[in-house]
């Protein structure tokens, strides 16, 4: 079983925290035309619903910018991944298919606005994850995109370091289709225990759909 904690830096920047980290034994696949067909319906919805501009309202992608700011983050500039997804449908752009596990985190972080991390639980350095802030300087690959400046980002650490923040997470931990532990974290800087419970639920609904889990489970940190 995984352990996570939150560091104090990050109560004290956001002392309503409340974060669920999801745990299953799965089966990737390169694609699924059913959790496709549940993307697109909810893009649809988006679109005619939000704007670019009333996006930033929705409560875990408010919150989460807040939180950027207050650790001397630009959140326009470094946009949590929620809010970057939802962009591109309102926008009219194909979100990228992956594999079926990362399509599926995608789909819950864009359906709760949480910006939620996947990640290959066997890749992990030990079974401790912390939550703080990154630090200047600190080395960090981010999935697709490079080194990235994650200092003032909150950021998961692992035995060897950072795994995951709101914007990207670690090329080291990330997804492949030989993953078959899958570990999911939640972070609700909105302090919504109800909605990010309700997001681990469906999390584990979709991994019993769509990647053969027959079981799962989550519990909740602060």
């Amino acid at each position: 079983m995984i352990e996570v904690t939150v560091s104090d830096e990050i109560e004290s920047v956001c002392p309503g925290f409340v974060g669920a980290c999801v745990e299953a034994r799965v089966v990737n696949s390169e694609y699924s035309e059913g959790l496709w067909q549940e993307i697109g319906r909810l893009g649809e919805q988006y679109r005619s619903e939000l704007t670019t501009e009333t996006l930033k309202l929705m409560p875990g992608i408010e919150a989460t910018r807040r939180v950027y700011r207050a650790c001397g983050k630009d959140p326009s500039r470094y946009r949590p991944a929620s809010e970057a997804l939802i962009r591109r449908m309102l926008q009219g752009k194909q979100l990228y298919q992956i594999d079926t596990l990362v399509d599926l985190v995608n789909l819950a972080s864009i359906k709760f606005g949480y910006s939620i991390g996947g990640f290959d639980a066997d890749k992990f350095v030990g079974s401790k994850l912390t939550l703080g802030i990154g630090r200047e300087s600190e080395p960090y690959e981010g999935i697709g995109r490079g080194m990235i400046n994650i200092a003032g980002l909150p950021v998961y650490r692992d035995g060897e370091g950072g795994v995951g923040t709101p914007t990207s997470d670690h090329e080291r931990t990330k997804i492949s289709l030989e993953t078959t532990h899958l570990v999911v974290l939640i972070n609700g800087y909105d302090g919504n225990e109800q909605n990010v419970r309700a997001n681990a639920e469906y999390i584990l609904e979709l991994v019993r759909r769509y990647c053969q889990s027959s079981g799962g489970s989550y519990f909740v940190y602060r």
